[in-house]
């Protein structure tokens, strides 16, 4: 049955691939720090289950520290030159967003169709495993249809991921983050403490705590997933559903809301925030959360003022 490994299988072979052409790259300033950078995430995702819990916080622990040297820096992948994209755009026009296509249509006809077959892709993962496939499809089509070299796919992905950098495996790190703060209890020890902020009585003030928890917890976490089991289980359930009678429904969907008024705030959610930034070359890296600014407050504003006038009716 296919599953996750199969696609952790993938990524592996493509974090490999990037790994031994950084490595064949004589001009890369950073060739060896950041062959070992993507080698290190290859053998995550090939052999992580052997590698056991130590062996991953190792490996871990060696990312960042190969991060924080600099890794896994800009090389000189061989692309096209502008003036060949130019004719490319020129001679295709918009049949050139077709392969773009081919993964999102694939990954809804995967997640009908697959079920329908059953023993074939494990029903839990069954939209992931179609993603992956429209992605091997996509590409399949584009190297028949453009007629690069074979190294281009290898080539063009290194060239994209090192534009963004260690950046991107940033949301993964942070979403463990955040599953270890709930192992750890950190919500027990923000619903010891919120009585002590919280007037007793106080409906507002407990929003507000909630709420401006939410987007603080997301803003150093860069996951409103991962904020929401701490500050449901420390504020939301206990003071505001529990405590003061609110809807659990209305507390619960509104208060991740809030949380996603942190995600516009943080750098920490590199995937929104950081790597449109360096994908479009943006001179500052923090463009996109200060355009994102004047909606976040007003927007926070005004999931708080719903959790107050709607939850406790």
């Amino acid at each position: 049955m296919i599953g996750l490994a199969a696609l952790y299988a993938l990524a592996g072979v493509v974090f490999g691939s990037w790994a031994v052409a950084t490595l064949l790259d004589r001009q890369h300033p950073k060739r060896l720090l950041g062959s070992a950078f993507w080698g290190l995430l290859a053998a995550e995702f090939l052999a992580g289950d052997v590698l056991g819990d130590m062996g991953n916080g190792v490996l871990l622990l060696a990312l960042v520290a190969l991060a924080l040297l600099g890794a896994p820096g800009k090389g000189h992948s061989p692309t096209t030159s502008v003036a060949e994209r130019l004719a490319s755009i020129a001679r295709h026009g918009n049949r050139l967003f077709l392969p773009a296509l081919i993964m999102p249509g694939v990954a809804l006809a995967g997640t009908f169709l697959f079920p329908l077959l059953p023993g074939l892709v494990d029903p839990k993962q069954v939209t992931l495993v179609s993603l992956g496939l429209g992605v091997v499809l996509a590409t399949g089509c584009l190297l028949l249809w453009q007629r690069p070299p074979l190294t281009a796919a290898v080539q063009e992905g290194r060239r994209l991921a090192e534009g963004v950098g260690w950046a991107m495996i940033l949301p993964q790190m942070l979403a463990s983050l955040g599953a270890l703060f709930t192992v750890a209890g950190v919500g027990e020890i923000v619903g010891a403490l919120a009585p002590l902020a919280i007037p007793e009585g106080s409906r507002l003030a407990a929003v507000v705590a909630f709420t401006g928890g939410m987007a603080i917890f997301t803003i150093l976490m860069g996951n409103a997933f991962a904020a929401f089991p701490v500050m449901m289980g420390g504020i939301g359930l206990p003071v505001l559903v529990l405590g003061m009678g609110g809807n659990p429904v209305v507390v619960g969907a509104i208060g991740m809301l809030a949380g996603f008024c942190g995600t516009l705030l943080s750098p920490m959610a590199a995937n929104f925030n950081i790597v449109p930034a360096a994908l479009l070359n943006l001179p500052d890296r923090y463009a996109v959360i200060r355009a994102q600014v004047a909606t976040a407050l007003p927007l926070w504003l005004f999931n708080t003022a719903m959790i107050w006038g709607f939850a406790f009716r």
